[in-house]
């Protein structure tokens, strides 16, 4: 298949290097062109702009940051219009399901079908191909869109377009709530004289077992706050989910609107750590 991807940063990269390990041609685009010498090296094109990288694609592949971004790569550079009709483009990041709704209608107008297909696991997951891929659109763009995702990871079809970034929304709602959860549990086991270590290993197999206490409880209490999962990514998705919320006519989404504060502390406080940090700001409001 002849795939354009657009976006090879921590999350995009290792991506797309499954995509051409599956055997495609692979034609890729980042606006900070060093990252795209690796791709070359390995047999993939090179392209000077969004608009050359999918002239000949059957399949557009975007992992960026932001709708905004979104919005500028697909649309504002002419890419859209030198998609040819007929393929498909998947978008990976993480945005508003208005803003996919919004693109997946531009494109239709174009001939271009779209599947929203944000992702969950981090770059973890990413590098190993396990990636859990939540994908919106009609069945007839995944089902074409699949074979390629499956390099990538595990995608399911959840509903209409923008249903997949509803449900990476609601991934991130619960694992934000969950790592908040596990912080405030871990601090108060710490202020009361128990060893976090212990305690964590005390609760693994009950009701409290998770993937959160698993990993991020283990770098809580190795203080390896490590950019993994960005807390402005997950600030941005937690408010893309507030967003949601008020356009369904939802009044309130309490732990996510908590959660949500709680970062913004955290990333004023100390920038962009891993999302495990929420312990730091979580400390912060609880001085000894």
């Amino acid at each position: 298949m002849r795939i354009a991807f657009l976006g090879l940063g921590l999350m995009g990269g290792p991506m797309a290097r499954h995509v051409l390990a599956g055997g495609h041609a692979l034609t890729v685009w980042n606006r900070s062109a060093a990252k795209s010498a690796p791709f070359a090296e390995r047999g993939a094109t090179v392209a000077a702009s969004p608009a050359e990288a999918v002239r000949e694609a059957e399949l557009v592949i975007l992992m960026l940051e932001n709708g905004p971004i979104v919005e500028a790569v697909l649309f504002g550079s002419g890419a859209d219009a030198a998609i040819p009709p007929g393929a498909v483009v998947v978008d990976m990041s993480s945005i508003k399901p208005a803003e996919a709704q919004d693109h997946a209608a531009r494109l239709g107008q174009r001939g271009v079908r779209h599947v929203d297909a944000p992702v969950s696991g981090g770059t973890t997951a990413a590098e190993g191909g396990t990636l859990a891929i939540m994908a919106g659109g009609e069945a007839e763009a995944f089902a074409l869109a699949e074979p390629v995702l499956r390099l990538m990871g595990r995608a399911v079809l959840v509903g209409p377009h923008g249903a997949g970034q509803l449900a990476k929304l609601a991934n991130q709602l619960i694992v934000g709530a969950t790592i908040g959860a596990v912080a405030e549990a871990l601090l108060m086991a710490e202020r009361g004289g128990a060893d976090p270590a212990k305690v964590r290993e005390a609760l693994r197999g009950g009701f409290a077992e998770s993937r959160i206490l698993d990993l991020h409880a283990q770098r809580m209490i190795d203080r390896d706050f490590a950019t993994r999962g960005r807390c402005v990514t997950h600030l941005k998705d937690l408010d893309n989910a507030l967003d949601a919320a008020g356009r369904m006519g939802m009044a309130a989404l309490p732990y996510t609107a908590l959660t949500a504060d709680l970062y913004r502390g955290l990333i004023a406080a100390d920038g962009d750590p891993d999302h495990s940090g929420l312990l730091l700001e979580l400390e912060r409001r609880n001085p000894r």
